[in-house]
């Protein structure tokens, strides 16, 4: 069984020391766990809770047609996104991900929830395959920047490596 319990000290670490310990955390949430659905709930759950400064945190699926809305935390989201649609059906199609410093700005953005300011969306790949995409918003204004890009990338990559 898996016990998180952030660390005492969370407040006082870097974002490198932050990232190591959600992926070394993320590794041991998903191991041996064959079920995708239950995977990407608790890995979204993992990021809401050990990340500062969110207010969600979640997978949309590619169906073939678009993205679907998967296991997330925080208030109710978008069901549906058309590929090359805001910035999660942007990094899906471009299959790069997405630093967003703020969303207002993002031509197409598509609010789901009015307070999110800023985001990072990681497309997920197995084989050149579209999976989908992991999608992280903030309610402050360039909460994201290259490390969390990579720290995220870490994280897809621990589930991908598991799906």
């Amino acid at each position: 069984m898996f016990d998180f319990t952030p660390p005492a000290d969370a407040g006082s670490m870097s974002k490198s020391e932050t990232y190591a310990l959600l992926v070394e955390q993320a590794a041991a949430l998903l191991a041996g766990e064959p079920d995708r659905i239950a995977k990407a709930a608790n890995l979204s759950a993992l990021l809401f809770y050990g990340l500062s400064d969110l207010n969600w945190v979640g997978f949309y699926f590619y169906d073939g047609t678009e993205l679907v809305v998967g296991p997330f935390q925080g208030k109710p989201a978008c069901v549906r996104i058309p590929l090359g649609k805001g910035v999660c059906g942007t990094a899906a199609s471009t299959r790069q991900t997405l630093v967003i410093d703020d969303v207002d700005a993002f031509p197409g953005h598509i609010a789901c929830d009015s307070e999110s300011r800023s985001e990072v969306v990681v497309p997920l790949e197995i084989n050149g395959e579209l999976i989908g995409v992991l999608d992280i918003d903030s309610p402050k204004t360039s909460r994201f920047d290259d490390e969390d890009r990579e720290g995220c990338e870490r994280l897809a990559q621990v589930l991908l490596a598991e799906w």
